[in-house]
């Protein structure tokens, strides 16, 4: 393990963490941060992931990304950069695992169709709030608490890693000092998670053929660099090995950025220790800026000919729709919900519990009770 990156002085212990809500004794041979993380893996929330769309549906390959195997790649990658800066890699491959439970069907589309259902009753649904929900109150596997009983850093991160907090605005959030920045592990979650998604997008688009390789050298000078140096120092080999090659001196690209970017952030702001982190004005992961001017260009080529693409709109338009009718069908009549969902729906808001019970659905799952329910 790495003790020595060039900000170890940050790392943030597992003996320095403020622990469980409900206490336990100390497992012999892994620290507390390896049990969350070991915990994370085992709930069935993280193996639903496996049929939760990460960009492209399983109608158009079998061979792209889903939203486990994406847990997987920023877990790699945000790993990989704790290790490089001295930080916590435990802490830090957990939040990557844990970061994307929350989501509901069909990627953002479900996310966001979910927030519209939930605003007709002046709620909204937000998937790092659910993904707490998860691991306080749903998974239920151990006879003396409730939930997975996390410890306090990886519910912390989980509600804060890719969005700072304001006191008093949700009160369920405020005992995770809202008034303050996460840890460095936390805070490096998000970036981690934009450079995996990115260059798998890239990847799996190009694969679908969505667009040709030169349209993606107009828009990221950087890529067509690395794209020629590649093709010609290996002429002979297929396209699709070009582009791999030059993929991977892409992905290199934008984490030597991020690791350099948050050195110099760190160093520039004169922090000495977590608390100095945690009372900084502002969060202190980053990229340097050339590597962030070629996330930023990818971004928006991949939004633009990816994300908005005619291709995935009839996909996007179609899992919308199945949301949509599945939350109108339940909340016609709660009645109609399984048996578990149907006692807590009346007690608690029926219309929460229902999107409870969606967000909680894989992609397979949602189609088959929508044709159940619908036809189809």
């Amino acid at each position: 393990m790495n003790t020595a990156g060039p900000i170890a002085f940050l790392r943030l212990r597992p003996e320095m963490s403020r622990g469980r809500r409900f206490p336990e004794l100390r497992h012999p041979y892994r620290n507390d941060f390896q049990r969350d993380r070991d915990r994370v893996i085992h709930t069935r929330a993280f193996r639903r992931l496996e049929n939760k769309t990460q960009v492209f549906t399983q109608g158009i390959s079998d061979h792209f990304r889903n939203r486990l195997t994406h847990s997987i790649e920023v877990a790699q990658l945000a790993r990989t950069v704790a290790l490089a800066l001295g930080l916590d890699p435990d802490l830090t491959e957990a939040l990557a695992l844990v970061h994307d439970i929350g989501h509901p069907p069909f990627a953002h589309s479900g996310e966001e169709e979910l927030a519209a259902q939930m605003a007709r009753f002046g709620g909204t649904f937000d998937h790092n709030i659910h993904a707490l929900r998860i691991v306080e109150h749903f998974e239920q596997r151990y006879a003396r608490f409730p939930g997975l009983n996390l410890t306090f850093e990886l519910r912390e991160g989980i509600v804060k890693h890719s969005r700072d907090l304001t006191p008093g605005a949700n009160p369920e959030l405020d005992e995770y000092l809202p008034e303050q920045r996460p840890p460095i592990e936390a805070q490096l979650i998000d970036i981690a998670d934009e450079i995996a998604y990115s260059a798998a997008d890239l990847d799996d688009a190009q694969q679908a053929g969505l667009f040709p390789l030169a349209d993606v050298a107009k828009a990221v000078p950087a890529w067509g660099e690395l794209f020629d140096s590649v093709e010609s120092m290996y002429p002979a080999v297929p396209e699709r090995v070009q582009f791999q090659e030059a993929l991977r001196l892409l992905i290199d690209l934008l984490v030597t950025g991020f690791v350099d970017g948050t050195v110099d952030a760190c160093r520039a702001a004169g922090v000495e220790t977590v608390a100095d982190v945690r009372q900084h004005p502002e969060r202190l992961a980053r990229l340097t800026a050339d590597p962030a001017e070629t996330g930023k260009q990818l971004k928006q080529f991949l939004r633009k000919r990816v994300y908005h693409s005619k291709e995935l709109k009839a996909d996007r338009e179609r899992s919308v729709g199945m949301i949509g009718d599945l939350f109108n069908y339940f909340v016609a009549d709660p009645d109609r919900l399984p048996e578990g969902y149907r006692d807590e729906a009346r007690t608690r808001p029926a219309h929460v519990v229902i999107c409870d019970y969606i967000a909680g659905m894989t992609d397979g799952y949602c189609i088959r009770m929508h044709a159940e329910r619908f036809g189809g």
